[in-house]
C-alpha cells in the first residue's frame, strides 16, 4: 500500500519531502469532509439489496468504503435493505 502523507491541520504543504508532513499508515474515513481514522469497511450487494459492514479490510478497495466509528454507527441504508454487521473475533 502506498504511503500517505498528511499536512498538519491548517498547513497547505504538498511536498512529501517537506519536514512539516508526518507519515500516516492508517486509512481515513471515505465520507466527504471526514478526516477521522477508518475502523470499518462497508460493501454493497445491489442485487440482494444488502450492505455488509465489517472490520477494516486489509487494504483499500475501489468498490468498498472505509468508515470511522461515528459513520459506521450511524449507517443507514434504503428502505427494505438488509444490513449485515460482522464483528471481529476477540480471543
Amino acid at each position: 500500500m502506498p504511503k500517505v502523507y498528511a499536512a498538519p491541520r491548517g498547513d497547505r504543504a504538498s511536498d512529501p519531502g517537506s519536514p512539516t508532513l508526518e507519515l500516516m499508515d492508517e486509512r481515513l474515513c471515505s465520507k466527504v469532509a471526514c478526516a477521522r481514522e477508518a475502523v470499518a469497511t462497508l460493501t454493497y450487494d445491489y442485487g440482494d439489496q444488502m450492505a455488509a459492514l465489517g472490520p477494516l479490510g486489509p487494504a483499500a478497495h475501489p468498490h468498498a468504503h472505509d468508515l470511522c466509528v461515528q459513520h459506521a454507527d450511524r449507517l443507514s441504508v434504503p428502505a427494505g435493505w438488509l444490513v449485515v454487521r460482522h464483528e471481529a473475533l476477540r480471543i
